[in-house]
C-alpha cells in the first residue's frame, strides 16, 4: 500500500527520501501475532513509498524550485521522482484560510507539465477552523479538534477545480509517450 513520508519540521526532505529508502527493504521486529503473544514479524519491505512536502521552519516548499531540488534528490537516490505536497502545515503558514493558495500553485505547476506533483493533500473537515476539545455540549458539530481545516464547500470547489484545470492535459498526455 502507498505509504508517504513528510520532510522533518525543519524542511529537510532528504530524512524522508532516505524513509522511502529504508521502507522497500525487508524489515524484522518484535510485535504481537493473532493469537496476542509476542514474536517476530517480518515484512518483505514496501516498494510504494513516496515523499510529502509539508514545508518546514525556514520556508515553504511547493514552489517550483523546491520541488525541483526534491525530484533531484529522488532521482539521486535511484527512486522515482514523484511526490505529494501537503498544502497545510508549514506549506501554508498553519493558517488553514491558504491552503488553497498552495493548492492552486501546485495545479498551476503540473499544467506547466511537472510531472513530479503526483498528489495533494488538504486538512479538510465539515465547517472551516478548528477548536479546542471539551465538553460534549461546549463543541461545534463538524469542525476539527486538531489541526484547522478548510471546511466541506471549500473542499468541492477545490477538487471541481484541480479536474475541470487538469482532466484536458491528462488526457493530452496520455494519448503521447511519456
Amino acid at each position: 500500500m502507498p505509504v508517504g513520508f513528510k520532510n522533518s519540521t525543519t524542511g529537510d526532505t532528504q530524512v524522508a527520501v532516505d524513509a522511502v529508502i529504508a521502507a522497500r527493504s525487508p524489515h524484522a521486529f518484535l510485535g504481537i501475532d493473532g493469537e496476542g503473544r509476542a514474536c517476530i514479524v517480518e515484512t518483505t519491505g514496501n516498494p510504494y513509498g513516496h515523499i510529502v512536502l509539508r514545508g518546514g521552519k525556514d520556508a515553504p516548499n511547493y514552489a517550483a524550485a523546491a520541488i525541483a531540488a526534491a525530484a533531484a534528490q529522488l532521482q539521486a537516490a535511484g527512486l522515482r521522482p514523484e511526490m505529494i505536497v501537503d498544502c497545510s502545515h508549514a506549506n501554508s503558514n498553519k493558517d488553514h484560510a491558504l491552503q488553497g493558495r498552495v493548492f492552486e500553485d501546485v495545479i498551476r505547476q503540473r499544467q506547466a507539465g511537472n510531472r513530479a506533483l503526483v498528489g495533494m493533500m488538504v486538512e479538510s473537515h465539515l465547517f472551516p477552523g478548528n477548536q479546542k476539545l471539551g465538553t460534549p455540549a461546549d463543541l461545534k458539530y463538524g469542525v476539527s479538534i486538531t489541526d484547522a481545516c478548510v471546511g466541506w464547500t471549500e473542499t468541492e470547489q477545490l477538487v471541481l477545480h484541480a479536474h475541470e484545470a487538469l482532466a484536458g492535459i491528462e488526457e493530452e498526455r496520455a494519448g503521447a509517450p511519456a
